[in-house]
C-alpha cells in the first residue's frame, strides 16, 4: 500500500483488497476483495482509519486529547468510566470533523449517488474496525450499523456515530484491561448502497451446529437481514450437501420483518403479510445460486466463510459481507494444539475414535 493510500480520507471499494485492513478495516477490505474476485456486492466506499485518527487528533474533551483521557482511566472505576466515555462520545457525535474530512466524505457520497443514478441514494453506514475479524472478534459486536441512510449530512452524522461507538464503556474497558494502546486504535466506516432486499439472511460454508465442512447452511427470511441477525424472526433453514446437492429444508412461520421506513430514511419492524408467512423466503434457484457463490468465495479465501447476503425484487443475489467462520475454526485449532501426553495415548485415543483434545 502506498503512502497516498494510507493518508486518504476515503477509498472506493474497487481500490482496496485484503491487504488494506489497516486502512479500511476488515469489512471494507473484504468487500473490496470480493469485488475484485468478481462477486456481486453493492458498491460503496470506506471512510478510512486516517480520517478517524485525524478527527480524534483534532478534537479535545475539556482541553485534553481523547487518547490521553482514555489512557488515564481506571477500568475498575465503573462510575468514572461511564462519565468519561459519555463525554467522549458526545464530543465525537457533535463536534465537526476537520474540514478536509467533511469535504472528502461529502464528495465520495456525491460520486456514489452519480454512479448509482440516484441523487439521494440510500446507503448502509457500518463500522469496520481493524481488529474486527481477528482473534479479538468479541470487540466487533460493540460497534454500530445504520441502514437506509440518505443525504451527505446524514451520512456524516452516522459516520461520527460509528466512530463514537468505539468509546462505549464496554469497548474502552476491553482495551484498558488488555493494555491495547489508544494510539494503535483504528476505526474505518463502510458506506454502501442499500439493496432493496426482498429476502436476506446469513449462510455458512460449514455447518454451524456440527462443523461439517461438506454442507452449506443457509438461514433466510423476508425483508432486511437485520431481522435475522438480531434474532427478531425464526428464519427458514436450508442445509445443502456440497457433494450431492441434496437439501434438507425447514420452512418457518415468519411473522416479523424489517423494511425501509416509508418516510425514506431508517427501518421499521412490522408484521409479515399473512400470505407470505409460511412461504419459503427464497426459491430453489436462488438457493442454488447462493450455494454456488458461497463455494466460490470459500475457494477464493481458502477457508470456511460466514456470509451475509440479500436477494432483491429482481431475484439478483448480493453478498453484503464475508468473513472467516470462527467458532469451529477455533475448535479445530484447540484440538490440534492439545496433543496426548504420550505417543501411546495418542494412538489409543485415535483407535477409540476420540479427537486428540478429548484424550
Amino acid at each position: 500500500m502506498g503512502t497516498l493510500m494510507a493518508i486518504r480520507s476515503v477509498l472506493h471499494f474497487r481500490d482496496v483488497g485484503l491487504g488494506d485492513v489497516a486502512t479500511v478495516g476488515g469489512k471494507g477490505a473484504s468487500l473490496g476483495e470480493l469485488l475484485r474476485a468478481g462477486i456481486r456486492v453493492p458498491t460503496g466506499f470506506a471512510v478510512t482509519t486516517a480520517a478517524f485518527r485525524q478527527t480524534v487528533e483534532h478534537l479535545t474533551v475539556d482541553g485534553e486529547s481523547i487518547p490521553a483521557r482514555v489512557a488515564a482511566l481506571d477500568p475498575a472505576d465503573a462510575e468514572g468510566l461511564a462519565a468519561a466515555t459519555a463525554g467522549i462520545r458526545a464530543v465525537l457525535e457533535s463536534a465537526p470533523p476537520p474540514g478536509e474530512v467533511i469535504e472528502a466524505v461529502t464528495a465520495a457520497y456525491a460520486a456514489l449517488c452519480e454512479e448509482c443514478g440516484d441523487p439521494a441514494l440510500p446507503v448502509a453506514v457500518r463500522s469496520s474496525a481493524t481488529s474486527e475479524d481477528s482473534a479479538e472478534a468479541s470487540f466487533a459486536g460493540l460497534q454500530d450499523t445504520y441502514l437506509w441512510v440518505r443525504g451527505a449530512d446524514s451520512v456524516l452524522q452516522h459516520v461520527r456515530r460509528c466512530w463514537a461507538s468505539l468509546y462505549s464503556v464496554e469497548s474502552v474497558t476491553y482495551r484498558l484491561r488488555r493494555g491495547i494502546p489508544e494510539t494503535d486504535l483504528g476505526m474505518a466506516v463502510v458506506v454502501q448502497r442499500m439493496v432493496g432486499a426482498r429476502s436476506s439472511g446469513v449462510l455458512f460454508t460449514r455447518s454451524p451446529r456440527s462443523g461439517d465442512k461438506s454442507v452449506v447452511a443457509i438461514d433466510a427470511s423476508w425483508g432486511l437481514g437485520s431481522a435475522v441477525v438480531s434474532g427478531d424472526v425464526t428464519p427458514d433453514s436450508f442445509v445443502v450437501s456440497k457433494v450431492t446437492g441434496k437439501m434438507k429444508r425447514t420452512v418457518a412461520t415468519k411473522t416479523r420483518w424489517h423494511r425501509p421506513d416509508p418516510s425514506g430514511s431508517g427501518v421499521v419492524e412490522t408484521d409479515v403479510p399473512a400470505e407470505l408467512q409460511d412461504r419459503p423466503a427464497i426459491s430453489d434457484d436462488e438457493i442454488a445460486e447462493l450455494v454456488a457463490v458461497a463455494r466460490r468465495v470459500e475457494g477464493h479465501y481458502g477457508c470456511p466463510q460466514d456470509i451475509e447476503w440479500a436477494v432483491n425484487d429482481a431475484g439478483e443475489v448480493f453478498l453484503l459481507q464475508s468473513r472467516p467462520e470462527t467458532v469451529w475454526a477455533e475448535k479445530d485449532r484447540a484440538a490440534k494444539a492439545a496433543p496426548a501426553a504420550r505417543p501411546f495415548d495418542h494412538v489409543f485415543n485415535l483407535l477409540g475414535g476420540k479427537r486428540p483434545s478429548e484424550g
